[in-house]
């Protein structure tokens, strides 16, 4: 049974409306701010991995479940005062045995085989009780302003207090990266957050008061009047609806990061477009009626399962696409369950199971999906299934709905008949089409599918079925042009392409995301030259040479392993060890069927040590290593634990009086240039920076533009450089030195938009 009395719409709130609103929405800030503290805290012990929020964002579902669970076992005590009174108890508890904030003690390092029991148990026994008994302040206050105002037409509607809900969780999430984390340090964020608490702990308090105090006796109001039980059809349908934005929102947040161009704080916008979403949908008047929803979700879906594949070129367009289909297809659930809430008697019921269909549909994206797929398969599976959210109209179907879903099926079939065709003997046929042409020939049917898609919007089934079709279809431009191998672990997707180029012949190609992360030529005359980054006329190249000159027994480490290209350089005196937190990517790197450098090219065995290099660098002994090479910093997950002045100290720790410490700063999206060198200069050890240029008459991929900063614990290491003026030791910064305590990712972000 559904209620859609809403409040007049000239009616202003009641004072009481206000301080429940106020205090919703400070609940609410409070939960989603303290997302990415425990984020921060967390990220150094898994290498940065975007998966670390993914992963995160499961846990602290569930943790909203078990809040909202608590809250609807709360309303079988009939007394609001004794409600009152146990949540308030609960919170004072959970605050005081949980103070201040932090990561438990009794977790240790985390296994990098297993992440993921690791990081959920260290999220469990950190903040798992307070952030349970803080979110169920929302469905509680909503619950007991429908019963203190009940036969008004505010107290109708509880619903609309969900919106201030979500404000504040919009708000929270937009000023932690802006405004939170540039002007605190970690460690002032933690104690704010708890002092936060405290006082939102006296807040509650305070509500109780105003309210206890009022002319009605408030704290006594009788129980709302029972209204039909809900059937598990209707639950079902709210835990179907809840999860398939959920999903979504994690689904869209991995594609975008994967597939098209990933890019800093990008998980920040599907959040906010979630949440914006219910915040349009449980208002009183919706800013976009369903009606239009409808219309916007099923031509967005329909061309973005179409143009799934399409990953490079106009990466704005496909920002704009995917995250407009997100919205839309989230907006258009939340509407739907909007007009499916139960009268208020039922509000607690109706969020818990809300809150269960955002841990399925979480769980699955976050947990199950990357153990069961190698690429991200379950975002436009999911969005297919987005169209079973829409209406059902049911009856016989028209003549014209009929020819437009028939005409689905021949369209579908062109690309994947037309690839088969040229994949019959590797060779461009008679036609003249290579698989360049095709790729973009098969847009055109695909287009057209996607047209006759839309046209049958208004069948739900016969929408999904259509759009299924063509993300089948459209998955075949991808998979047998783009890449040849894929593979999928925790801390990413990376994938294995042959490319062909002019001047060396065949490339085999390592991607993460999509970042070039190490490429092997095959050619007999190149298969051993480090290339790219790597090419002895890099800085990076240029160190390695250096610290060979002054030895014939080099010990050289290298944070970041990809395809193992360092490993050319190794000769038979040498000793060389990778720190690598991927196990996926040493196995590729150490396959020769995949990339030879270590198996063919190196002289001698290669060590590699699977972990966070912050913490397996801590139990190698200090003094050891002639060069470290950190190459950590191109992709666009940034480790910054690894720039901050107590890696870069205990990088240097691990060095000899003369060793090199390599900082690799090549960054696409960061300027990460100038913390590096405020902490070398806080640490006041010597430092150079180069900035080297790619040669343009070199062979494509024998060599690449390269960023560097030198660093050595004396003068004497960094001497044969010094004679270069392209290395440079007079660089001025005013930006602040990062540290575990403060990092400014924000600001770096800012910088390179100026510098570009």
């Amino acid at each position: 049974m559904s209620d859609t009395t809403t409040v007049p719409h000239g009616v202003k709130p009641s004072p009481t409306a206000l301080l429940f609103a106020l205090a919703i929405f400070i609940s609410a800030a409070l939960v989603f701010s303290v997302q990415p503290i425990m984020g921060r805290l967390l990220l150094p012990m898994l290498g940065g991995s975007p998966s670390v929020w993914n992963t995160s964002m499961v846990f602290f579902q569930a943790a909203l479940l078990v809040g909202y669970g608590y809250a609807h076992l709360l309303q079988r005590v009939r007394s609001l005062k004794a409600q009152a009174g146990i949540h308030l108890g609960l919170l004072g508890l959970a605050l005081l045995a949980f103070w201040p904030l932090g990561l438990s003690e009794l977790i240790g390092d985390p296994d990098t085989h297993r992440p993921i029991p690791w990081l959920l148990a260290a999220l469990a026994l950190s903040v798992g009780a307070p952030f349970a008994i803080l979110s169920a302040t929302a469905p509680l206050l909503q619950a007991w302003f429908a019963r203190i105002r009940q036969g008004t037409p505010e107290g109708q509607n509880p619903y609309v207090l969900y919106a201030a809900s979500n404000v504040g969780s919009f708000v929270a999430l937009i000023a932690y990266p802006a405004i939170i984390e540039p002007m605190a340090g970690l460690s002032l964020q933690t104690l704010g957050w708890s002092m936060g608490y405290g006082l939102f702990i006296l807040l509650i308090v305070a509500l109780a008061a105003v309210v206890w105090r009022g002319d009605r006796g408030l704290l006594e109001a009788p129980a709302l009047t029972a209204s039909q039980p809900t059937g598990w059809r209707l639950r079902l349908t709210w835990v179907g609806m809840a999860a398939v934005p959920a999903s979504l929102m994690l689904g869209v947040t991995t594609y975008l990061s994967v597939d098209v161009a990933s890019a800093p704080f990008l998980w920040v916008i599907p959040l906010a477009l979630y949440l914006l979403t219910f915040v349009i949908a449980f208002s009183r008047k919706p800013a976009i009626p369903l009606t239009v929803t409808l219309v916007a979700q099923a031509a967005a879906a329909a061309v973005c399962t179409a143009l799934m594949q399409l990953t490079n070129g106009e990466w704005v367009m496909l920002f704009v696409l995917h995250l407009g289909t997100f919205f839309f297809t989230a907006l258009m659930c939340h509407q739907r369950l909007a007009e499916l809430k139960p009268l208020p008697d039922r509000l607690t019921e109706f969020f818990l199971w809300l809150s269960l269909g955002g841990v399925v549909g979480g769980a699955f994206t976050a947990l199950i999906a990357p153990g069961i797929f190698q690429t991200v398969i379950e975002y436009p599976l999911v969005l297919c299934l987005a169209a079973l959210a829409r209406p059902w109209q049911r009856g016989r179907l028209s003549r014209d709905e009929m020819l437009w879903a028939a005409a689905v099926i021949p369209l579908c079939l062109m690309p994947p008949l037309l690839f088969w065709w040229l994949g019959a003997d590797g060779r461009p046929h008679h036609m003249g089409l290579t698989w360049d042409v095709a790729r973009k020939v098969v847009y055109f049917p695909l287009a057209a599918a996607a047209i006759c898609a839309f046209m049958v919007r208004d069948r739900a089934r016969l929408f999904f079925v259509a759009l299924s079709l063509v993300a089948l279809s459209a998955a075949q431009v991808g998979v047998r042009y783009d890449w040849t191998e894929s593979a999928r672990s925790f801390f990413g997707v990376i994938r294995r392409a042959d490319v062909n180029f002019n001047q060396i012949g065949d490339v085999r190609i390592l991607m993460h995301g999509t970042t070039l992360h190490g490429a092997q030529a095959q050619a007999p005359q190149w298969r051993c030259r480090p290339g790219l980054y790597y090419a002895p006329t890099t800085p990076i190249g240029e160190a390695v040479i250096v610290t060979q000159n002054r030895t014939a027994n080099a010990v050289m480490g290298v944070v970041g392993e990809g395809t193992g290209s360092m490993a050319a350089y190794k000769r038979a005196g040498d000793n060389l060890t990778f720190f690598e937190i991927d196990p996926v990517v040493d196995r590729w790197a150490r396959d020769p069927e995949r990339f030879s450098y270590i198996s063919e090219c190196a002289d001698g065995p290669v060590r590699t040590v699977l972990g966070d290099a912050r913490l397996t660098l801590r139990h190698e002994p200090s003094g050891t290593y002639d060069l470290l090479l950190v190459d950590a910093f191109s992709s666009d997950a940034v480790p910054t634990h690894m720039l901050t002045v107590e890696a870069i100290r205990e990088f240097l720790r691990v060095l000899k009086p003369d060793g090199l410490l390599v900082l690799h700063l090549s960054n696409r999206n960061l300027e990460i240039t100038s913390p590096t060198i405020a902490a070398a200069r806080a640490l006041g050890v010597p430092y150079l920076h180069k900035i080297y240029g790619e040669n343009p008459q070199a062979p494509q991929m024998t060599e690449s533009s390269t960023e560097v900063v030198v660093l050595s614990p004396s003068a004497a290491g960094l001497a044969p450089f010094a004679i270069d003026p392209r290395w440079r030791g007079d660089l001025e910064t005013e930006t602040a030195p990062w540290t575990d305590d403060y990092v400014n990712l924000f600001g770096a972000l800012v910088r390179e938009a100026q510098l570009d």
